[in-house]
């Protein structure tokens, strides 16, 4: 596995591709998340070699790349329509990993109603991924107090998530495994002993806030990874790392601490060191 750099994830706005790698390469890290639209365009510009050395030159991987399609939408399928041609670069690239979140509530369906519906929508995107041999990764919201009241309440831990990967039956659907929302949903890093590594698409990594309770955790409300060691993060690295976990680990903290630091490079490097610190003490060799 790799630490891979999400500008946006960590407060940094208006950076490019040729901007996140340059910057991933001065603060350390072993790749990026990306738009893949982007990456289309430019390899329409440069051919796609010269889209793969432009990663090369800056010694990065691409890491994940958020699923561009609007699902929840009306118009979803005009995305879908989009998304092979999308797929085909990215396989090109050898960025063989999408995600996109789930929301743990719906304003007006029902669980088992609402499951069918993300089954259904959720089995389109898969299937569609599936010839270009990319996983789709799907994100559970763990946080007690993410859904507004009055609402239906839906999937919002992983056993939950794992299900409906399973039932989308395509093979290619798994987890963007968070450590916030694992925690915060009640689970531990034991649970992911049973995990195995093709289950799970991407991670995020992050701390809590210390002094709270499973039902006060705010969505929003994190901390760097081993800002407060709330979350064993060593324990969660050290499984990725048994099961097998190649893929890419990206800091998403929603960090008032990293967001208040104007300047980019200041703000990637107080990630990295925090990132390189949490890999450490799992006893892992920083990549």
């Amino acid at each position: 596995m790799f630490s891979s750099l999400n500008t946006g994830a960590i407060g940094i706005q208006g950076h490019g591709l040729e901007q996140t790698l340059a910057l991933a390469q001065r603060c350390g890290y072993g790749g990026i998340d990306f738009d893949i639209r982007e990456a289309a365009q430019l390899a329409d510009e440069r051919g796609i070699d010269g889209l793969r050395e432009l990663f090369a030159r800056h010694n990065a991987r691409p890491g994940n790349w958020g699923l561009p399609v609007n699902w929840q939408g009306d118009d979803w399928e005009e995305d879908v329509a989009r998304l092979p041609a999308l797929a085909q670069v990215a396989r090109d690239l050898g960025a063989m990993r999408t995600t996109t979140w789930c929301p743990s509530y719906s304003e007006t369906r029902p669980f088992d109603e609402n499951y069918e519906w993300h089954r259904e929508r959720y089995g389109r995107i898969a299937e569609t991924l599936l010839p270009f041999g990319i996983s789709v990764g799907y994100e559970f919201i763990g946080a007690r107090t993410f859904p507004p009241t009055d609402t239906f309440p839906f999937i919002n831990d992983m056993p939950g998530m794992l299900r409906l990967c399973e039932d989308i039956g395509t093979g290619n659907a798994g987890i963007l495994l968070d450590a916030y929302h694992l925690h915060t949903s009640g689970c531990s890093v034991e649970d992911l002993d049973a995990l195995s590594a093709d289950q799970v698409v991407a991670v995020h990594v992050n701390d809590a806030p210390e002094g709270l309770t499973l039902d006060t955790y705010m969505d929003r409300d994190r901390r760097l990874p081993t800002e407060t060691g709330v979350i064993d993060l060593a324990g969660f690295m050290q499984r990725l790392d048994a099961m097998g976990y190649d893929g890419p680990v990206t800091c998403e903290p929603f960090s008032a601490r990293a967001n208040a630091i104007e300047d980019p490079i200041e703000a990637a490097q107080l990630v990295a060191e925090h990132m390189r610190r949490m890999w450490q003490q799992a006893g892992l060799a920083w990549s």
